[in-house]
């Protein structure tokens, strides 16, 4: 009877000690979905940006311009929350170093721009 207990319990505490978000390495993203990674940003262009986290780089595409335009510089220390897509990474959200969060979509699915810039709302 004590070993059962003991055995519960070790597993309560393990659950409560693994965290929601896991840090990703890029170069592991292709087998992984829904996920958070870090890094510096080497490369910007428009609402695209090269995101490097020592263990390989991928692009992070964070929508269209017209639909919301984002400012991060090249440089920049940032943490991206999103899924890994074919060729790149399709942000939800991206962190600043100074905790400032650039909201991007809610979540996988279809995003918010679907339809372009003169679609029915």
């Amino acid at each position: 009877m004590k070993r059962v207990i003991s055995i519960a319990l070790t597993s309560a505490v393990m659950a409560v000690s693994v965290p929601v978000l896991a840090q990703v390495p890029i170069g592991e993203l292709q087998r992984r979905s829904g996920t958070t990674i870090s890094g510096t940003v080497r490369s910007v262009v428009g609402n695209e940006f090269i995101l490097d986290d020592g263990t390989g780089q991928i692009i992070v595409d964070a929508g269209p311009r017209w639909y919301q335009e984002i400012n991060v510089s090249e440089g920049e220390q940032v943490t991206v929350t999103g899924e890994y897509d074919d060729y790149d990474f399709d942000a939800f959200s991206i962190t600043r170093s100074s905790g400032e969060v650039i909201q991007i979509r809610s979540g996988p699915g279809r995003p918010p721009w679907a339809g372009g810039p003169n679609r029915r709302r």
